[in-house]
């Protein structure tokens, strides 16, 4: 991969963070007060959605930490170590942890919530499906980049 694609995507990397933390600054906080304020008999949920949202950003921030290193692995020419290896992993971790809060949510609003759920339910199953892919896109990218290094260290001790 060449650096003009790598640096492409470091900086789309950084839009997208930059973004996330600009909506858990500014947009979040915003929603859970409005909420709270037009309906007052619910307002005792605005700090745990609030809570529950900042927890499910940090995998979030942990994942494209990993995916930026895992470009500078890229760049370096060890794309195919340990390292990316281990990045794969963390970023299959953070995503499985994303896919739970998100499940976990849905069912606490399915049966803990009143009122119009459908879309806050039809929101979970679309992030919870997005994660589901992405789980699998890095299993397997791990599991393909852990069989080039196994045959790369084969390799290295034959000769």
């Amino acid at each position: 991969m060449n650096r003009g694609s790598t640096v492409f995507l470091r900086v789309v990397i950084s839009l997208i963070g930059i973004g996330a933390l600009a909506l858990c600054i500014f947009v979040l906080p915003g929603i859970a007060s409005r909420d709270a304020a037009a309906n007052p008999d619910t307002a005792y949920y605005q700090y745990p959605f609030l809570i529950s949202a900042y927890i499910l950003f940090i995998p979030f921030f942990i994942a494209l930490f990993q995916a930026y290193k895992l470009l500078s692995y890229l760049d370096k020419n060890i794309a195919f170590s340990e390292y990316s290896v281990k990045a794969l992993k963390n970023i299959k971790n953070c995503a499985i942890i994303i896919c739970s809060i998100i499940v976990l949510g849905m069912l606490f609003v399915a049966f803990v919530m009143e009122g119009d759920r459908a879309g806050v339910i039809m929101l979970g199953l679309i992030l919870s499906i997005a994660s589901s892919i992405i789980i699998t896109i890095a299993a397997i990218l791990q599991k393909h980049v852990q069989n080039a290094v196994e045959i790369k260290s084969e390799i290295d001790l034959t000769v």
